[in-house]
C-alpha cells in the first residue's frame, strides 16, 4: 500500500489555531458503517449512543515539554529550543533540539530564563550527554525526579504541534486548552486531542444516558507528528509509546462486550492501546508496556465499534488509521465534505464519530 493513496488537499485557513468554546460546541461529523455522512455537534454524542455502551478515554497528562534556553560555550551564547520526547532516567530526557547544529556533547544549557512563569530561585541546567543523527539529543539535567518535574512545569511551554506553533506563539491559554479535563498522569508531550472536546457536563450526560466511561493511559510522544517518509507503508517503523490498561478496566470492557454493549474509543491513542491489550480470543487483558502498533487498511480492528477522533494530517499515520477503521473510500468522501463544509482541522479542530466499517 502506498503513502500517496492517503493524500488530500487542505486549505490552510481550515487549520484551527484555537479550540471551540465551550469545548463540546465543536462540530461532529458522523460517518455510519455504510459511509453515510451526518453533520452534528459534539454535545450530541450522548444521543448517538445507547445505555450499556462504554466510552474509553486516554487520561494521560501533557507536560510543558517545550523549553527555551541558551547554550554557553567558551563565553559564546546561542539560543536553542528543546522539545522533550522521552524520559530515560529520573534526570535524563531525550529531546528534539532546534537548531541541533549548535549543540555538542558536553555543552551546558540553561533553560527558562525568558519565561515570566519561571521561579528565579534555581536554574534549570542540563548537560548534552549524547547527540543523535536526526536532531535528537540526550539531556542530563542537574535536577532529578519530582524536583525536575516541578522545574519543567515552571519553565516550559505547552508543546503545541508545529502546524499551530508555526503560526502563533504558545501562551497561558494553552495550559488549559491543550489539556483534557480528566488528565491524570503527566508524561505526554502531545495531547490526546479527541478528549479535548469533553466537559464535566458532557461526561455527566453520558452517565445519565447509561453509558459507562473508562480510562486507559497512553503517553503520547512527539513522534505522532513525524511524517511518514517511506512511500511503501510496509517500510514505515512506528514510534513506541508507553501505555497501561488496568485489570479492572479490561474486566469492565469484557463485561460490556458480553452484555451486547458497544465500545467507543475517544482518540486514536485509546484505540491503538486497546488493540494492543487484546488476547488471541479477542478478550481484553491488562497491559503495561510499549506499543508500536501501526494500523493500516487490511488490519482487522476488534477493540471498538466506534471511534471519535479529530481531522488529521494528509499522509499521516493517523489518517491511515481512520481509513483502516471506516474505509478509505468513506473517509475520502468524509474529508472532502469536511473541507467543503468548513470543518476545523487538527488538534484544536472539530471531530468525527466513525462507526467501524
Amino acid at each position: 500500500m502506498k503513502l500517496a493513496d492517503f493524500d488530500f488537499d487542505l486549505p490552510e485557513d481550515l487549520i484551527a489555531l484555537r479550540p471551540a468554546s465551550p469545548r463540546d460546541s465543536a462540530r461532529l461529523l458522523e460517518v455510519s458503517a455504510g459511509g453515510q455522512l451526518t453533520d452534528r455537534c459534539v454535545a450530541d454524542l450522548p444521543l448517538r449512543l445507547r445505555a450499556g455502551d462504554a466510552v474509553v478515554f486516554n487520561d494521560t497528562r501533557v507536560i510543558a515539554a517545550r523549553l527555551n534556553g541558551r547554550r554557553e560555550r567558551d563565553g559564546v551564547s546561542a539560543r536553542i529550543e528543546a522539545t522533550l520526547l522521552k524520559r530515560v532516567t529520573p534526570s535524563r530526557w531525550t529531546a528534539f533540539v532546534k537548531p541541533a547544529k549548535r549543540l555538542q556533547v558536553g555543552d551546558r544549557v540553561a533553560f527558562g530564563e525568558t519565561s515570566e512563569r519561571a521561579c528565579l530561585l534555581a536554574a534549570l541546567g542540563a548537560t548534552v550527554a549524547k547527540k543523535g543523527d536526526a536532531g535528537e539529543v540526550s539531556l542530563e539535567f542537574d535536577l532529578a525526579g519530582e524536583a525536575l518535574d516541578a522545574a519543567i512545569a515552571e519553565r516550559g511551554l505547552m508543546p503545541l504541534p508545529p502546524y499551530i506553533s508555526g503560526r502563533r506563539a504558545e501562551d497561558e491559554r494553552d495550559f488549559a486548552d491543550y489539556q483534557t479535563v480528566f488528565a491524570r498522569i503527566a508524561a505526554s508531550v502531545a495531547a490526546p486531542t479527541a478528549g479535548l472536546h469533553f466537559t464535566p457536563e458532557l461526561l455527566e450526560r453520558l452517565e445519565r444516558a447509561g453509558v459507562s466511561t473508562h480510562f486507559v493511559t497512553l503517553h503520547v510522544g512527539a513522534g505522532t507528528f513525524l511524517p511518514v517518509k517511506t512511500e511503501d507503508l510496509a517500510d514505515h517503523h512506528m514510534h513506541a509509546e508507553y501505555g497501561e490498561v488496568s485489570n479492572e478496566t479490561a474486566d469492565h470492557l469484557n463485561r460490556v462486550r458480553a452484555a451486547g454493549g458497544r465500545i467507543v474509543c475517544v482518540g486514536t491513542t485509546s484505540l491503538r492501546l486497546l488493540e494492543s491489550a487484546l488476547d488471541e480470543s479477542g478478550a481484553f487483558r491488562s497491559f503495561a508496556g510499549e506499543t508500536r502498533l501501526f494500523i493500516t487498511p487490511g488490519y482487522r480492528i476488534r477493540a471498538a465499534e466506534a471511534l471519535m477522533t479529530n481531522f488529521h494530517l494528509p499522509r499521516s499515520t493517523l489518517y491511515i488509521l481512520v481509513c483502516a477503521f471506516a474505509g478509505r473510500e468513506a473517509m475520502g468522501r468524509a474529508y472532502a465534505h469536511a473541507v467543503e463544509a468548513g470543518y476545523r482541522f487538527y488538534s484544536y479542530g472539530d471531530a468525527s464519530l466513525l462507526w467501524r466499517a
